[in-house]
């Protein structure tokens, strides 16, 4: 063995009258959580997904609340019906496109139709022509066409409506206090044979009996206004040219229960019902709801839906698969064939049954409810029972045993925690699954979540399907949502689950 050879001046002694003393902590101690917040922030997608989250959650409990307009509840009002397929509209975006109107391609009879709306009202629907007057070589039909861009908010024209003489007199108010006309001659529709032609209120020119317009020599329409007979105590606004001999209201029914048939602009009859002018930021369904209330109230329910149902399968599957985890054994043998059997029962059919029989008696949301929850926890259970065997025999749990701890401790305590890395993500993830689910569900007929007073992004997409073509934007806004609730969810339960994975604890990058 060799010595190595160190000078004497190297040494010191040792002072004996010192104390030795540890030194106190310069940093304060981290807890578990606030280290697993320190590890979810260093992850950037976590984060930025966490903060898309944060958003569409506002957006779906502030949006109903702030934007909430009677236009959107009642899906009977046969007046607001009229106010379906409106393209998404905002001024602050009508620059780029967002302002309600489409390409579209017109034959002439159409065309003029179109044109007639703007000669009486002074609102053209027709905003830019394209291409005039061309003929078609692939068609058989003699005719010409037009290439236009068409405001989808006023080329619904005018509408047929029955009024009591209270609403007669408030929309004539209204008209000589805004001075914006909503009330428009009555026209003599006897010469037309087909009932759908006298129905439409678009018409108040000479046509054919298919319903093309006829012009005089200048180009011009020919008016069918109804010129004879009382005026329907009308006192208000005229359109230009009128001496007041034009007929604006049909007076129907007895002395005691007058009503009044007129003719209304739907685009000022609107802005009389409302206070505003129509303008739709993600547009109107086929059944005349705003998109964007509708959205904000189908995601609120479909979150709530989904949150539900995974709090109460985290809170059965880990206990259930806590007791199967920890004792193990016969105990964890009978409950795992339980679960297998359970799990074996399609969920389609779990589902049916519920809507079938269940759902007369609590509901579809309940028995919708009860389905999910019926297998959902066996998921949880399984991922709870594999962290318990993972951990059950570690030196810290063996010592808390030999120390005293009661079972409930050693489950709930000591090995619980360590799990909750994984069973929060799973947790997480419950929540798209579910709505992705609902969704299937939805688009199967098997659950009809619809109605005038609730829906569900499910509902949405399924409701759109028949739209995709013509009206993609009935469905894009739905389908949107839900792709960056999936994504946000997805990157949010990954980056909790490294937060909470006890091996990552103190821990630097």
């Amino acid at each position: 063995m060799e010595y190595a050879d160190i000078p004497k001046e190297k040494f010191e002694f040792y002072k004996r009258e010192e104390e030795i003393r540890d030194k106190r902590l310069e940093t304060k101690p981290v807890g578990y959580f606030k280290d697993a917040m320190m590890r979810f922030c260093r992850n950037k997608s976590s984060v930025i997904a966490a903060c898309v989250l944060v958003c569409l959650v506002l957006f779906a409990v502030f949006v109903p609340i702030f934007c909430q307009t009677t236009y959107s509840s009642s899906p009977t009002d046969t007046n607001y019906l009229l106010y379906t397929k409106f393209l998404p509209k905002c001024k602050w975006f009508a620059w780029a496109g967002w302002d309600g109107c489409s390409k579209e391609t017109l034959n002439a009879s159409d065309y003029l139709s179109r044109r007639a709306i703007g000669v009486e009202t002074g609102m053209d629907p027709i905003v830019k022509v394209y291409r005039e007057n061309y003929e078609d070589p692939t068609s058989t039909v003699n005719t010409t066409y037009y290439d236009v861009k068409t405001d989808s908010y006023i080329k619904n024209g005018m509408i047929y409506l029955t009024l009591t003489p209270a609403e007669y007199e408030s929309i004539q108010d209204w008209q000589n206090e805004t001075g914006i006309q909503v009330i428009y001659p009555a026209v003599d529709n006897s010469g037309f044979l087909l009932d759908i032609l006298k129905n439409n209120a678009n018409i108040w020119y000479e046509c054919t009996q298919k319903g093309a317009p006829k012009l005089d020599r200048d180009g011009n329409f020919i008016p069918l206004y109804k010129t004879t007979g009382n005026d329907g105590e009308y006192h208000s606004l005229r359109i230009q040219g009128d001496d007041g001999s034009y007929r604006y209201a049909v007076a129907t029914g007895t002395s005691t229960a007058v009503s009044y048939k007129v003719r209304v602009f739907t685009y000022t009859y609107f802005q009389y019902r409302y206070g505003f002018e129509p303008s739709f930021l993600f547009g109107t369904n086929a059944l005349g709801h705003d998109i964007l209330t509708r959205l904000a109230g189908g995601a609120r329910f479909s979150l709530l839906l989904a949150l539900g149902i995974s709090l109460i399968n985290l809170v059965i599957g880990a206990i259930y698969g806590a007791i199967e985890g920890y004792y193990g054994g016969a105990i964890d043998l009978i409950m795992e064939r339980f679960s297998d059997i359970m799990n074996g029962v399609p969920f389609i059919v779990v589902t049916s049954l519920f809507q079938l029989h269940l759902s007369q008696k609590v509901g579809v949301v309940p028995a919708l409810l009860f389905a999910f929850v019926s297998t959902g926890w066996i998921g949880m259970a399984s991922s709870t029972r594999m962290q318990f065997y993972r951990y059950k025999n570690q030196e810290y749990i063996l010592a808390a045993r030999t120390l005293g701890a009661s079972d409930a401790r050693l489950m709930f305590r000591h090995i619980f925690p360590n799990a909750l890395g994984t069973l929060i993500t799973s947790a997480v993830l419950v929540i798209p699954g579910v709505i992705y689910s609902e969704s299937t569900l939805t688009y199967l007929g098997i659950v009809n979540l619809d109605s005038s007073t609730m829906t569900s992004i499910g509902s949405m997409l399924s409701a759109g399907q028949s739209q995709l073509t013509t009206y993609p934007h009935i469905i894009l806004f739905p389908a949107l949502f839900i792709s960056l609730l999936m994504i946000s969810f997805n990157l949010f339960g990954n980056g909790l689950r490294d937060a909470f994975n006890p091996s990552l604890r103190g821990t630097e990058d």
